[in-house]
């Protein structure tokens, strides 16, 4: 492929940013326009000479403009091989001019799902002529230069300028593989929006859409390549936060943020989450967020070092005089005082992420995770248990303070990976085992956490799964466990239950379990 000339485009956008001025830049370079409705609209009022494609095509446009750009001059002219004299031969025998740009940007699908657009506008929203257009010229790139972003149009008019009028085949290349990612996007939001629609969660051939927000400095590792794509389903996190402050977020900040504001999503009073390596160091709920930061902090404060502080309300300058001179790495929460802001200005290296809002834990989604050759897909774990849900198999029933912080335990451990067991009292975690390939090991881990920092004794426990023998209650017990909360569900029941009671403790059990990976 060689160095083609632009001698006609064919515009039509939704976005008009940069519009005027691409096109302007373009008619200087003796460039004919083709256009269609709003788009010609702008440039005309901007003075720019355009030819409308009803003119250029000899059809008007019909059935509320939803056929416009579907003619055989547009496509001819988009399609025709200029290196093919058949070809050639055949457009001059059917008056077909040949197209050698096609800017085009898709009807504003996305943004109107996510502005909650009924059935039938969502349905108006998708984009026919806009498609065909750019696979088309992405198919021909060879001869069609074919732009789907105005983050594009600077790079064009860059070397058009350089090059006398004309475009690189390798820019025309990396372009058409935009505009394939481009409609491939366009296609799975559709597909994905409209499987919700008849509530089919796990379609016979799954598209995923999804754009880049960052390229990161790396991966998990250093030698490892990483990027943040987002999908625009609207739930906040780490993919709609504004980061106010603080040096560029790597792979492992965001995804310990993202672990970290969901889990403080959970609870309704001020709560306040921090988290190491994806796993809880500290959890707890305060009347204040102040008293919920130094009640989690209590838990781990080793561990909290260089941690991820995650919040449930908005930041206000008496959690950040009680984070001191902690360093945390990230900071998340829905929005932040002006005080608060000022204050944590003065650590220059901490990430302030503000959010817009909190995610629902009780909302339905799908989340997926890749393996080699495939994904696995499934729905978010928002389940969740209240005091009516559980059933008291032992003999001495929870105390009220007891059931509480039985629940709380319980909401947390659905956030530590398993094998999990979670000690809390006064609604704050003060001992949690993660990860385990044994649960009495977990058990055992998190009552010598515990005992390091802010003591277990007296506690209740949370297990994320069933106890498959009485050690692990035995060994939570010896830490100082006086309730325990489990899904409950092992072939032993009865013999953990006999434990239970022996001991003098309250257990109940959910029959929800909170396996996480």
């Amino acid at each position: 492929m060689t160095d083609a000339a632009i001698e006609r485009a064919l515009i039509s956008v939704s976005d008009k940013t940069g519009l005027i001025e691409f096109a302007r830049s373009l008619a200087d370079h003796g460039v004919v326009i083709l256009s269609t409705g709003g788009t010609a609209a702008a440039m005309r009022e901007a003075g720019i000479d355009v030819v409308e494609v009803a003119e250029h095509t000899g059809s008007p446009e019909i059935l509320d403009g939803r056929v416009k750009t579907l003619h055989p001059k547009i496509h001819g002219g988009i399609l025709g091989r200029r290196d093919s004299a058949d070809h050639r031969r055949e457009m001059a025998a059917n008056y077909i001019a040949p197209i050698d740009m096609v800017v085009v940007n898709l009807y504003p699908f996305e943004a109107t799902v996510a502005g909650g657009g009924d059935f039938a506008t969502c349905i108006e929203n998708i984009d026919i002529g806009g498609p065909a257009l750019i696979r088309a010229a992405a198919k021909n790139h060879g001869d069609v230069t074919v732009v789907t972003d105005p983050e594009q149009y600077q790079e064009i008019v860059d070397e058009m300028a350089a090059n006398g009028g004309a475009t690189s085949a390798g820019l025309r290349r990396r372009l058409a593989a935009a505009a394939y990612a481009r409609t491939g996007s366009y296609d799975a939001a559709i597909a994905g929006w409209f499987n919700g629609e008849v509530d089919v969660s796990f379609p016979e051939r799954l598209a995923l859409g999804a754009t880049l927000k960052q390229t990161l400095r790396y991966g998990e590792n250093p030698h490892q390549e990483a990027a943040f794509y987002v999908t625009g389903d609207g739930r906040p996190g780490v993919a709609t936060a504004e980061q106010v402050q603080g040096k560029e977020l790597s792979y492992n900040n965001l995804n310990d943020t993202d672990a970290a504001f969901e889990l403080a999503a959970e609870f309704e009073p001020p709560a306040c989450a921090i988290i190491k390596h994806a796993n809880p160091c500290g959890v707890a709920i305060g009347e204040s967020l102040a008293e919920a930061y130094e009640k989690a902090l209590k838990c781990d404060p080793i561990s909290a070092f260089g941690g991820i502080i995650a919040v449930n309300r908005t930041l206000d300058e008496a959690i950040v005089a009680a984070i001191g001179d902690l360093f945390a790495e990230v900071i998340i929460a829905p929005d932040a005082e002006a005080a608060a802001k000022q204050a944590l200005a003065r650590k220059q290296n901490l990430r302030l992420l503000l959010t817009g809002g909190m995610p629902d834990p009780a909302a339905p989604g799908l989340i997926s995770k890749s393996l080699a050759g495939g994904y696995l897909l499934q729905s978010r774990d928002a389940g969740r248990v209240g005091e009516d849900d559980l059933k008291v198999v032992t003999k001495r029933t929870p105390s009220a303070e007891e059931m509480a912080d039985l629940l709380f335990a319980f909401r947390v451990g659905k956030h530590v990976k398993s094998n999990t067991i979670v000690y809390v009292r006064d609604l704050a975690t003060v001992g949690i085992g993660a990860g385990q390939m044994s649960r009495i090991d977990a058990a055992k881990i998190a009552a010598s956490k515990g005992a390091e920092h802010a003591g277990t004794k007296p506690c209740v426990v949370a297990s994320d799964a069933f106890f498959p023998f009485a050690d692990g209650l035995l060994a939570a017990i010896e830490a100082g466990g006086t309730a325990v909360i489990q899904p409950g569900g092992s072939m032993r029941d009865d013999e953990v239950i006999a434990a239970a009671d022996e001991a003098g403790i309250a257990m109940v059990f959910t029959g929800m379990r909170h396996f996480r990976h």
